[in-house]
């Protein structure tokens, strides 16, 4: 079958890869001109362990990658869905615009499978108008990604899919084309139960991190130590506490969860009060380092340096970073600019963002670990002689404050 991937993003590009390179005819859509030259060019657009390897074999294999929409049988859209910073309802308007875009070009019955995160009900509110009653007697199906950075390729694989349909035969076609190369078991079930689980596992993820993280507020004013804590009560065979950070980021445990609770305000309340928490980290290191400041003599925040910006560990994705986020709170509170500087982000994003290790270490007094990439592991003696906040307990036992 030929199928069309829009949206050539995290999510867009390693699945219009992996389809390309395990048989399927895939047409690559991006309205990015940019990203199609660099594509054109046989330059992958991001970092990911295995993508250009992968990138090479769908290349061999015949990846076309366009800016216009093809007539196809099958469209895959991975478009952004962000949130509504006021209501925290989700912003539909990139799937809207992909489906309307597809209704132009796609012959009748073609299946437009939904592969973005949305809240429970988007489809239906938002989607379905548009296909229903149009001539072309469009399919809807919705097939979560569940994928994340660093470990993509891997998780496009091995990790289970759920496939949701209005009808199974759809379903089922649906699920050929993602069993050529997904080992796991592929589910499939309605559209509204399949948004519903992929926002209920971010959300679940999140409620655990904000509860490591009230942990650490709680043990930080009655004096203990969190880490100490939680190491002792994870001897419990049924208790599994997560480790502390200085925020959530990423593409879904930060977003999704904010979908429950703008659709479902009055029910939602431990899903809110999970998101205030892990929001509110970013200023809880603010706190931190200010104290730390206090403490050391420290007097001017230009001589501080942030390590990392992207969310997590060897990824150069900085969507939501609590980087980001922390650099926000500073600069609400007048606070002069750190210096900042990750081996994974080539780019340029922030003011005093250093490329060079050594002069970032030699332009700062206190380092704040932020992120826990493989550079700073298998590099620690690094940090000897400066005053280090280790937010991801990378730091050997008394070489550094925690949170």
């Amino acid at each position: 079958m030929n199928v069309c991937v829009i949206g050539l993003g995290y999510i867009g590009l390693p699945t219009a890869l992996m389809m390309a390179s395990h048989g399927v005819q895939v047409d690559a859509v991006d309205y990015n001109p940019e990203v199609i030259h660099q594509l054109q060019n046989n330059q992958v657009t991001f970092e990911e362990k295995g993508l250009d390897e992968l990138f090479q074999k769908a290349v061999a294999a015949g990846i076309n990658f366009r800016s216009d929409y093809p007539s196809a049988p099958m469209y895959v859209v991975a478009v952004p869905t962000p949130y509504e910073e006021d209501t925290k309802k989700i912003d539909a308007s990139y799937v809207v615009k992909a489906v309307e875009q597809v209704l132009e070009v796609c012959p009748k019955n073609a299946i437009v499978v939904v592969e973005s995160t949305v809240s429970p009900g988007t489809i239906d509110r938002d989607v379905r108008p548009l296909v229903k009653d149009h001539e072309k007697q469009v399919q809807l199906v919705h097939a979560p990604e569940r994928i994340i950075p660093g470990n993509m390729l891997y998780e496009l694989i091995h990790n289970s899919r759920t496939i949701g349909s209005d009808d199974r035969a759809v379903g089922e076609k649906v699920r050929d084309v993602y069993a050529t190369f997904c080992q796991g078991e592929i589910i499939l079930t309605d559209i509204r139960t399949a948004e519903m689980t992929k926002v209920v596992e971010n959300t679940f993820r999140d409620i655990n991190i904000a509860f490591a993280n009230e942990l650490t507020r709680i043990c930080r004013k009655g004096g203990m130590d969190v880490y100490e804590v939680i190491r002792i009560a994870n001897h419990h065979p049924r208790v599994n506490i997560l480790q502390p950070g200085p925020g959530v980021g990423g593409h879904c445990i930060s977003v999704d969860p904010w979908f429950l609770v703008g659709d479902y305000p009055e029910e939602a309340q431990l899903i809110h009060q999970a998101r205030k928490v892990n929001s509110g980290m970013p200023a809880f290191v603010l706190e931190r380092i200010q104290q730390i400041m206090a403490e050391k003599g420290i007097q001017d925040t230009s001589r501080i340096g942030l390590y990392g910006l992207s969310y997590k560990e060897d990824v150069d994705d900085t969507r939501e970073s609590p980087t980001l986020q922390l650099l926000d709170v500073m600069k609400e509170k007048g606070v002069a600019a750190p210096a900042v500087y990750d081996p994974m982000v080539a780019r340029d994003l922030v003011d005093r963002q250093y490329h060079d290790y050594s002069r970032f270490l030699n332009d700062v007094d206190m380092v704040v670990v932020l992120v826990g990439h493989s550079q700073l592991r298998n590099d620690l003696a690094s940090l000897e002689g400066k005053v280090v906040l280790d937010t991801r307990k990378v730091c050997e036992e008394g070489k550094a404050y925690h949170l």
